[in-house]
């Protein structure tokens, strides 16, 4: 195929996509399509400016493929995905990624090409959710995480600038069948052709400007598609949840629990089981009870609850706070709850067991059978459980690890 029959079926493509898929045909026109150089670029990646592709790969592509490519890199910029990286190894990351976004566009009705990397158990998960699961890779991954770590400052785009589903996975899986079966196109129009050399590198800076412009191209894709009538639902909750605030999650559950602590005359209703109704001010204690509830149904690891636990215990010191711990999945668990005072270090048992599933009922129904209401419940959980029907009197912070969102109450978020 020539070269302008590349670049028509990628003007195809980018047009059928703002036709049928208004908010991934709205990103994928912030992107210019640049033809690189094969020996840097084997199939499709992207550095948040331009849209690099290998002849080859794109040839060896149907049309309904191409627009998968296309949406797939439009995608990764929205995302961020090019910022968030930090620490973490990068093929590791570009395999998070691709695993984070590729549910999606299938979802979405695209079509994937060969060998596309899909895994159902990291569906509706986050990039940082997934690099965590990945655990092991084999020894051929493992080899090539090893060399990340001694390139990190001679390989350009290290800091995850959205190279990650090309240099990493999108070469694992996208590009390594297609361009391994295709003979360069060694013809005389394919060499005059100027090909793009590799990117150089983002600065820290031209990231943060380049995220918050993605970020404002993400939410005006999503009002176009939205007014159109055609944006999905998983979609949708993937841009609500990228919009949201982001803060330090330590941070606001210090501001709560350091609120709850004044000394004032409160007015609270007592517990339910109190027979009298009238309602007297009564002076709070310096001291204050705090209940925290604890998602022990799989979905949040031992690593994750530690380093939680360690926050509420370090903040809990500072400011007389009584812990009521209470473990529970479908149920509480067996022995809980357990009670820490404000000068005891709170340490889970070694073993944790509950009746399966995920309801937050049973935590609510016990604290609504004490004589007294908690100053504050914080519930560390997924949000993929049942709710009770009625809002508490007392504050709930709900800490979340992941996308839902929850009825009542303030919602944090943990990633």
């Amino acid at each position: 195929m020539s070269n302008s029959d590349i670049q028509n079926k990628l003007a195809a493509a980018r047009t059928r996509l703002i036709l049928d898929k208004p908010f991934l045909g709205a990103l994928v026109l912030r992107l210019p399509l640049v033809a690189a150089d094969p020996t840097w670029c084997k199939g499709a990646t992207t550095d948040a400016k331009k849209l690099y592709y290998s002849q080859d790969y794109i040839d060896a592509l149907d049309i309904q493929q191409t627009q998968f490519v296309l949406a797939k890199q439009a995608l990764h910029c929205a995302l961020s995905h090019f910022a968030r990286r930090q620490h973490r190894i990068k093929h590791r990351w570009d395999l998070a990624c691709d695993y984070a976004v590729n549910p999606l566009l299938i979802n979405d009705g695209l079509k994937a090409p060969p060998e596309t990397l899909v895994d159902d158990g990291y569906e509706g998960m986050t990039a940082e959710e997934i690099y965590h699961y990945i655990g092991d890779l084999d020894n051929e991954d493992s080899e090539l995480d090893k060399q990340d770590e001694l390139n990190q400052d001679e390989e350009p785009n290290q800091n995850g600038d959205a190279q990650n589903s090309s240099n990493g996975s999108a070469q694992q899986s996208e590009s390594s069948s297609s361009s391994s079966s295709i003979e360069i196109d060694n013809s005389e129009e394919n060499n005059k052709q100027e090909l793009a050399p590799q990117p150089a590198e983002l600065t820290p800076q031209e990231q943060e400007e380049l995220s918050i412009q993605w970020q404002q191209r993400l939410a005006g894709a999503a009002q176009q598609a939205m007014q159109a009538g055609k944006l999905g639902g998983a979609m949708q909750r993937m841009i609500d949840f990228m919009l949201q605030p982001k803060l330090p999650w330590r941070m606001l559950l210090a501001r709560y629990m350091t609120a709850s602590a004044r000394d004032d005359y409160s007015y609270a209703r007592p517990s339910s089981r109190r027979g009298d109704p009238a309602i007297f001010p009564s002076l709070r204690s310096a001291q204050i009870d705090i209940a925290v509830g604890i998602d022990i149904s799989g979905s949040v690891d031992d690593n994750e609850m530690s380093e939680f636990l360690s926050e509420v215990n370090a903040i809990k010191g500072s400011m007389r706070a009584r812990i009521t711990l209470l473990p529970c999945d479908a149920s509480l668990a067996e022995g809980a709850p357990w009670i820490f005072e404000p000068w005891e270090e709170i340490n889970l048992p070694k073993s944790l067991k509950g009746g399966g599933g995920t309801d937050f009922c049973p935590v609510f129904e016990w604290l609504d059978l004490q004589d007294q209401n908690p100053d504050l419940l914080v519930y560390f959980t997924d949000c993929k459980g049942s709710f009770p029907k009625v809002v508490p009197s007392y504050p709930v912070i709900w800490l979340v690890k992941g996308k839902d969102n929850v009825p009542w109450g303030q919602r944090v978020q943990l990633n």
